[in-house]
């Protein structure tokens, strides 16, 4: 076994290519569900009124009380603290908001100390809170009432929006008489209209000292997919605050919107449509007698040789924690990684157009990974025997809401082999020895407007930890006066590709970065490793052979020494080892980071967007633990300027080498 304590993050990114069709995933078992907007999703018809409910298949979380010092905040517990803040003078005046409650997690030492049995330790919620204009994080102690406020220093940036943002948002642009003009000059029927709130980033003035955002909208007539109908070049900049239209941009008269036909996703719209579609027949896994894990108290999953805490979070989506697993030897738990989840994403797409350079999104920072999950659909998006676990979240007022059956937990068999070892004939031994793999997978699915994001926990039970990111869902398109490349100008650049007529697929990326806080076999005495192979040539005479492969051991002593650019001519490996630990035979124990599919951000640094994304300069980071270092892009990213980000904290080059 490998481990370490530091704080680790790396950036997977999925490099697109797409393809534009039609056709239906050929599976017979499929559903078509319309979750009523107004309680799923931010995403929906500026129209429709705006509140939230529990769904009537959800569990009813009234009851629940926390049984681990890592338990998200209880319906009863968030009650308490509505209350405790509403108490406050300041925050009883009108306007006040609830960016984010959840539970402020005990300093690490403490839940490493915690045993099942023992009293909790305090409870308490971390608040983020805007009032007048000003940003507050509190700390409440849930129990005795207190409330202190915590520095959080001069960054630039807001809140993470609320899904009140969003939506007010969308219906804001309603109220202008220019904005209704210019739809109705379009030839689009107000009634037909959906609009997506979309981040501004920061590029100067305009940003300055108060919340914006811009508006764009699309036409739902003739189709569900109003994604592949943009009214392209219109964009509306709102104060997000007071609701106010600031600027309509209208650059796009001359686009058409795309033709409706053939874009709705729907499998029972799709099917009427495409007769020589060979359907699967259905397929079922079947566990006779049950699975093989359990969840204890709702959080505590238990499988195989592995044990790990596991919680909903409106930010980072899913996050795993205390994930230990069994020393075959011994049959001790042995400490794998005290917290991991995704940090941040950020999607920048690239077009300098009016209408689109502001579009480099941060899902985590600004809209809540986990705010946008969905329900997952039983026997589509988990399998049978799945476990679904419930996020129960809060409004801007406080009031706490849930997210039904946000996450799943299921083990996953492909068919797939996780060992085997055959002794051919020459040896004469007629062994044949073979393991199934059977994983377990921790699933959460988030619908970021047109994009889904499929995330996945998966362990082995050889120790192995892969977390995965699937991207599913619609592009988001660009409209286009163009139906054919032969009538666009061979000097003309389009920033993308012609997909169908008037639509443009425009090229960007989406950069997933992963927070793995690793602690093997204790807290302390953990460093970071980069093994380089080498070539090295033999001596004259040593050797038939001319050159080998040399692994080269490099301790990190810095930060600066583990900022890793993956370079294919250079290859390496990466282990975090805990040098006070040795193996049977006296290697330092350790576990080894595999880099999966990833590239580099080519854009500019001082390209404002890159600055507040400095954390996909590299690859691999590795710092000191600091529990106020959890999000790559900084706490506060909504018009952030770059101040706060990963790349800012590591620059201070701190010592890293037997650190927790």
């Amino acid at each position: 076994m490998e481990g370490k304590n530091l704080f680790f993050l790396m950036s997977i990114i999925l490099l697109l290519i797409f393809t534009f069709s039609n056709l239906p995933s050929p599976l017979s078992h499929t559903t078509d569900q319309l979750f009523d907007c107004t309680t799923y999703s931010p995403w929906c018809s500026s129209k429709k009124p705006f509140f939230l409910r529990q769904p009537e298949n959800s569990k009813n979380h009234y009851a629940d009380f926390p049984n681990h010092p890592l338990d998200p905040l209880t319906i009863g517990e968030i009650q308490k603290v509505k209350k405790i803040v509403n108490s406050i003078a300041e925050f009883r005046i009108k306007g006040c908001v609830l960016h984010s409650v959840v539970l402020e997690e005990p300093e690490k030492e403490v839940v490493l100390n915690w045993r099942k049995g023992h009293r909790l330790p305090p409870r308490k919620a971390a608040v983020v809170a805007r009032a007048l204009g000003v940003v507050h994080v509190l700390s409440v102690d849930i129990e005795t009432g207190r409330v202190t406020r915590r520095e959080t220093g001069s960054y630039s940036g807001y809140p993470i929006m609320t899904i009140e943002d969003m939506i007010t948002a969308t219906s804001a642009p309603f109220a202008s008489s220019d904005f209704n003009r210019s739809i109705i000059q379009r030839g689009v029927d107000l009634a037909d209209l959906a609009c997506l709130p979309i981040s501004t980033g920061w590029y100067g003035k305009i940003e300055e000292k108060r919340r914006v955002i811009k508006v764009q909208c699309y036409t739902l007539k003739d189709t569900i997919n109003f994604y592949m109908r943009p009214i392209e070049g219109l964009t509306v900049l709102l104060d997000l605050d007071t609701q106010q239209v600031i600027e309509i941009i209208d650059e796009g008269k001359n686009i058409p919107i795309p033709n409706a036909a053939n874009t709705d996703y729907r499998f029972s719209r799709i099917k009427k449509n495409t007769q020589k579609i060979n359907l699967l027949k259905p397929i079922s896994i079947e566990q006779p007698n049950g699975p093989s894990f359990t969840i204890e108290n709702n959080h505590l999953v238990k499988w195989a040789n592995w044990e790990f805490h596991l919680k909903p979070d409106p930010r980072a989506g899913v996050i795993i924690s205390r994930a230990m697993v069994q020393d075959p030897d011994t049959g001790k738990m042995r400490n794998v990684m005290y917290k991991g989840f995704t940090s941040e994403l950020f999607v920048p797409y690239m077009d300098p157009s009016d209408a689109w350079y502001f579009k480099t999104y941060m899902d985590a920072g600004e809209y809540g990974f986990g705010l946008q999950a969905m329900p997952l659909d039983p026997l589509n998006d988990c399998p049978r025997n799945a476990y679904y676990m419930d996020g129960v979240f809060v409004a801007a007022d406080g009031t706490p809401y849930v997210r039904s059956n946000m996450i799943c937990v299921f083990e996953r068999y492909a068919g797939d082999i996780g060992w085997r070892h055959a002794e051919c004939p020459i040896t004469g031994l007629p062994i044949r020895e073979v393991r199934p793999k059977v994983t377990l997978v921790v699933r959460m699915a988030a619908s970021v407007a047109n994009y889904d994001y499929i995330v996945d926990w998966e362990f082995q039970n050889d120790g192995l930890i892969r977390p995965k990111v699937g991207l599913s869902g619609i592009l988001m398109v660009k409209g286009s006066p163009y139906v054919n490349m032969n009538q666009v100008n061979q000097n003309e650049y389009l920033y993308g590709t012609l997909l169908s007529e008037n639509i443009i697929g425009v090229i960007h990326d989406h950069y997933v970065t992963f927070h793995l806080d690793m602690d093997i076999d204790g807290p302390s005495n953990n460093s970071f490793v980069k093994v380089n192979l080498q070539k090295e040539m033999t001596s004259f005479g040593e050797s038939p052979r001319r050159s080998y492969l040399k692994a080269v051991r490099n301790v990190a002593k810095t930060e600066k020494d583990a900022q890793i650019k993956l370079k294919l001519y250079d290859p390496s490996e990466f282990h975090v080892i805990n040098s006070n630990k040795k193996s049977r035979v006296g290697n330092p124990v350790g576990y080894k980071v595999v880099p999966g599919g990833t590239a580099a951000s080519l854009l500019d640094h001082d390209d404002p967007p890159q600055k507040r994304a400095a954390f996909t300069n590299n690859q691999i980071w590795v710092t000191p633990y600091n529990e106020s270092e959890q999000w790559a892009a900084g706490l506060f990213v909504y018009q952030s300027q770059g101040d706060d980000t990963l790349a800012v904290w590591s620059d201070r080059d701190r010592a890293i080498e037997n650190k927790d």
